[in-house]
């Protein structure tokens, strides 16, 4: 019998098992647990504490966090493709001042959600990440290019961790409702706070870095860094960007919920912005 098979007696009956797959079972087992634990301890910020920040050595790794953000993308993706799917069964949907038919693309658009939502956020980060590097260094924070983006990358964890716990509400709402442009701003408001969630936790990692958090300056490049308002006010300058980039990057990538009066389409002409589209939204909801 070959070593990767063993006997067990059972019940008078002897049964032959494959320990090399019960072995890759539990070890996948193991593997997963082990993603969601370091999660959970990004979450609490134990990943993150001050001794670690100090050191810059923080346990952040990308072979972990960037497959959890993409998991976790893909969950809320998931949640917000149930609106295609709903009227794809449902036999069609509120548009404007009546009735549309029912879209010819949900499973489609559902793969499309899945898709484009992580993609929306690594497209995002890697906009945005030179310049946060850039501004780090004016601030003073002795970041390496490998740590800031590290943190960026837990910072997108976070929020769509914050995303993907509200996908049950989205769901909820999905199901109760068939008007499409309060779906769209559910949408933009859910992401908004899950996005505020996640920046925060980018700015306070940020500040307890930077040298202007220290009480004694411990070198001449610290003392020499600037003071707390104007790191601050770079922080939010940057923050700033990286709203704006993430909302145009949104608009490129639409649509993510499937328009039920329009066919099936990966991606819309481009033409206009987002805030052009959010007033749209708004505008067609209180009028319908």
């Amino acid at each position: 019998m070959p070593p990767f098979f063993m006997q067990i007696q059972a019940s008078g009956r002897t049964l032959t098992v494959n320990t090399r797959t019960s072995l890759r079972v539990c070890t996948r087992e193991v593997f997963m647990l082990g993603y969601f634990k370091q999660l959970d301890q990004l979450l609490r910020g134990e990943r993150t504490r001050t001794d670690a920040l100090s050191t810059g050595n923080f346990d952040l790794r990308l072979r972990t966090f960037v497959p959890l953000a993409i998991a976790l993308g893909c969950a809320y993706g998931f949640f917000m493709g149930w609106y295609a799917m709903a009227q794809h069964w449902g036999g069609g949907a509120v548009v404007d001042s009546g009735p549309a038919h029912a879209p010819s693309g949900g499973w489609m658009q559902l793969v499309a959600c899945v898709v484009k939502l992580p993609a929306l956020f690594l497209l995002t980060l890697l906009v945005t990440f030179p310049s946060l590097y850039v501004f780090n260094a004016l601030v003073g924070t002795r970041l390496s290019f490998a740590a800031v983006l590290r943190l960026l990358v837990a910072a997108i964890v976070v929020n769509l961790s914050v995303a993907a716990s509200l996908g049950t509400i989205l769901a909820f709402f999905t199901l109760s409702t068939t008007s499409y442009h309060f779906m769209v701003l559910l949408n933009v408001i859910l992401l908004a706070i899950s996005g505020c969630v996640g920046l925060g936790f980018l700015l306070q990692t940020l500040k307890r870095l930077s040298p202007t958090g220290i009480t004694v300056p411990l070198n001449d490049e610290e003392a020499s860094a600037p003071p707390a308002s104007a790191a601050n006010t770079i922080f939010y300058v940057w923050i700033f960007i990286y709203s704006l980039v993430g909302m145009q990057m949104g608009w490129l990538l639409r649509p993510f919920i499937g328009k039920p009066d329009a066919p099936f389409e990966w991606f819309r002409t481009r033409q206009g912005n987002f805030f052009q589209g959010l007033f749209d939204n708004i505008q067609r909801m209180i009028g319908s």
